[in-house]
């Protein structure tokens, strides 16, 4: 991926050999224009090496956008207009490469079945939602929800139905949680809900919703009507606790739920 860029932008940046006026034009920071291809060239390389040099991909992405921002600094003199073209097809390539880094992004933390947050994504959501509640004062709470009798569904139905019924459940979950609420898969049938800014009531009341919801709309299989319940364990994050401690607390919780009974709610205390 480095490679790409390196070929790419490294190529394209060449230094422009174009007559100058007798006196030394000047970029915007003072540096003089006569300079300012060299230094673009020397300064993309720089660029090219620590992306060679890292595998984080926030990192690189980062580092696209200050090349992205010296080849746009180019733009303000008059008397580059022999390397504009160049750094034009430098920008496009850069921005396609952002635009390719940022779709990869996405695909690791995502669940390409249901596209809800996969456990690397539900591991960072996690620890910056704990971290902003525990900076404001905020309250968060968690709920694990595991669906019931999966395992039943699966071998009476087959795991195509298995399938849609897990994919049928996060778009019931979007469609009655908040916007900045998430939504995770956290094993194979058990999902995870983050809501930041909510207390346990509310916790509480999204999943009365979610069961309502669930409830009005069974999946409809052939001639038949699959009914879809779930049973979850809620928890409120508690002032400077472990992920560890609070997930384990909502595990706990919907471990009880399922031997009490399963389609319900019980929170962890």
């Amino acid at each position: 991926m480095a490679s790409d860029m390196d070929r790419g932008v490294l190529r394209l940046a060449t230094p422009a050999r174009a007559a100058g006026p007798k006196r030394a034009a000047r970029m915007p920071d003072g540096r003089s224009l006569s300079a300012a291809p060299t230094e673009y060239y020397k300064r993309i390389e720089t660029y090219a090496q620590k992306i060679r040099e890292t595998q984080d991909v926030r990192e690189i992405i980062g580092l696209l956008d200050e090349a992205l921002s010296e080849t746009r600094a180019l733009h303000t003199a008059n008397e580059m207009a022999i390397v504009r073209q160049q750094v034009i097809l430098a920008e496009q390539r850069i921005e396609q490469l952002k635009g390719e880094l940022e779709l990869v992004t996405k695909l690791v933390r995502e669940d390409q079945l249901t596209g809800a947050l996969n456990r690397r994504g539900l591991d960072d959501a996690l620890e910056r939602e704990a971290a902003r509640a525990d900076r404001g004062g905020t309250p968060l709470c968690i709920a694990l929800i595991d669906i019931d009798n999966f395992n039943k569904i699966n071998d009476a139905f087959g795991h195509q139905v298995g399938d849609i019924v897990l994919v049928h459940l996060v778009a019931i979950i979007r469609e009655t949680i908040r916007t900045n609420d998430l939504i995770g898969r956290y094993g194979g049938e058990e999902f995870l809900l983050l809501l930041p800014d909510s207390r346990i009531d509310e916790a509480t009341a999204v999943m009365a919703r979610l069961r309502r919801e669930l409830a009005c709309k069974p999946i409809s299989w052939g001639k038949q009507q699959l009914l879809v319940t779930f049973s979850a364990g809620a928890a409120a994050h508690a002032p400077e606790e472990a992920i560890e401690a609070l997930i384990h607390r909502a595990d706990q919780a919907l471990y009880e739920a399922k031997r009490v009974g399963k389609d319900r709610v019980i929170v962890a205390p």
